[in-house]
């Protein structure tokens, strides 16, 4: 039997305790987590459980109090801003619920730009693919205002793929979108990672996109209270 693949993300012990007016606060309490090559995860619980901040962690956005966080390999604990945007740049894609376009920029341009300045040479020719798998090739040279907030989100969605990364991270990719609406973009998000087998981790309360994915991953006061495999 061939040996199991090396987790893309290994997170050992990570804890975040931010200081405020009132005291010390524990958003983070000792969080074990690991995520397989081209696995789909759903991180759930209430509100303030910690689901959002273990996502800025895995993407080094915000830098742990204590443990340790791997993603492809590297150490973000050893890299400093400028290594941390390059290895975002690179490994990661990330969908919010807000859909975060350029607002002076088409959909093609939204898409295209951060390809570009990464240097790739056939960003618009990616980034018009990319968007004629949305379903918006008709709506490529349009601006944001010019567009509904489901046509936005399928930018969004188009950008975080466009690069192929190693992981997406979605941050309730559906919250700002009526419910036929953000179904439809949740079968794009899924069409599009079995196609390029990426890594998804995604933050959701919808039980019915939690069960699309491998795993559950239960967050509850800064922990992982329980983890549910989806047959």
């Amino acid at each position: 039997m061939p040996p199991a693949p090396k987790p893309l993300v290994q997170i050992r012990g990570v804890a975040l305790t931010l200081e405020s007016a009132a005291g010390a606060v524990n958003i983070l309490r000792g969080v074990d987590l690991e995520v397989a090559p081209s696995e789909t995860l759903a991180i759930t619980g209430p509100s303030g459980s910690g689901k959002s901040t273990l996502l800025a962690v895995m993407t080094g956005l915000e830098h742990p109090s204590e443990g340790t966080i791997t993603v492809a390999g590297l150490d973000l604990g050893t890299m400093d801003e400028d290594a941390l945007a390059l290895f975002r740049r690179d490994t990661i894609g990330i969908v919010f619920q807000s859909f975060y376009l350029i607002p002076t920029m088409t959909a093609l341009e939204n898409v295209a730009v951060p390809l570009e300045l990464a240097g790739n040479k056939d960003a618009f020719t990616i980034a018009a693919a990319g968007l004629e798998a949305a379903g918006l090739g008709p709506r490529m040279g349009h601006y944001p205002s010019q567009m509904s907030g489901g046509e936005q989100q399928r930018v969004a969605v188009a950008r975080a793929f466009a690069g192929v990364p190693a992981l997406v991270i979605a941050d309730e990719p559906t919250g700002n979108l009526d419910t036929t609406t953000g179904a439809a973009i949740v079968e794009l998000m899924f069409s599009i990672q079995a196609s390029q087998q990426t890594s998804l981790v995604l933050i959701t309360h919808d039980p019915a996109i939690a069960e699309r994915c491998d795993r559950v991953v239960h967050m509850r006061d800064g922990r992982v209270f329980a983890t549910t495999a989806v047959d």
